[in-house]
């Protein structure tokens, strides 16, 4: 790789990678044609170029840069404002445009951060595998339950535990469907099956009837008709966990544990 860098001219070409959570995915390179490397074809997308990236031998998170302009057909401002982009897995690397068999280096593999929008260009942070290491390593304690319902920690089967309704209508984080709402779901997920938000999910705070409390409001316009799915949801609490779903022997949690109040609950403290 570095016999490309020598000369009066260089033919090297950055390449990315990016993966959704979905399952949508996206390769794009700084060349202007299309090329393939590592058996991948990347398409041109010669305005998208990083900013800076820098890599470090100690722990500091690798990071860089990406700017560029809304012209590829599948990044679009829409999916971009919306946050389809946000966390998607990414690598990026470097590679010989002139010989796509030859070898390529790894500069950036992690996900994507923040990303701002300005005119018809955007500008996205992306964030190297090492600035995972920034979260705590272990779960703190706590007297609620750490899992989410139905996760290979909680293991509580959701067969049966999803329903499906339609918007009536929208009004900033509060969604009237065309069927009442279960208690059950409080706490729970409300995705969207269509329209501008598809794909898109929000947590339920309130249910008031066949009204729905959403902690974010749509990012997209919600229009009458559009399919949601609603997926149960839990309170977290320990008496919840062994009265509702029977799952005492996967709560994680310490409810019985005392907490720092604890000199506070006797007289004379």
């Amino acid at each position: 790789m570095a016999a490309i860098a020598q000369g009066p001219l260089t033919s090297i070409a950055y390449c990315w990678r990016l993966e959704r959570s979905d399952g949508a995915g996206l390769a794009l390179t700084s060349s202007d044609r299309d090329m393939v490397a590592d058996g991948v074809t990347y398409h041109a997308a010669p305005g998208v170029t990083p900013a800076s990236i820098s890599r470090s031998l100690g722990l500091d998170g690798d990071s860089t840069d990406v700017d560029g302009v809304l012209s590829a057909d599948s990044l679009t401002e829409a999916d971009l404002m919306l946050g389809r982009w946000d966390g998607a897995a990414l690598n990026l690397i470097a590679a010989d445009w002139s010989a796509p068999q030859a070898e390529t280096v790894a500069l950036l593999a992690g996900e994507l951060g923040e990303v701002s929008i300005d005119g018809d260009g955007f500008s996205a942070e992306m964030r190297g595998a090492a600035a995972r290491l920034g979260f705590a390593p272990c779960p703190s304690t706590s007297p609620e339950c750490r899992a989410a319902l139905g996760d290979r920690q909680c293991r509580v089967d959701m067969s049966g535990r999803t329903m499906r309704a339609k918007v009536v209508g929208a009004s900033e984080n509060v969604l009237e469907l065309d069927t009442s709402v279960e208690v059950r779901f409080l706490f729970g997920r409300l995705r969207y099956l269509g329209g501008e938000n598809c794909g898109l999910a929000s947590a339920i705070l309130a249910i008031s009837g066949s009204q729905v409390s959403l902690r974010d409001r749509p990012r997209g316009k919600v229009a009458a008709g559009t399919v949601v799915q609603l997926r149960e949801g839990c309170d977290k609490r320990f008496e919840t966990c062994v009265s509702r779903f029977n799952n005492a022997a996967n709560f994680r949690g310490e409810p019985h544990l005392p907490g720092g109040d604890l000199l506070t609950r006797y007289p004379g403290a």
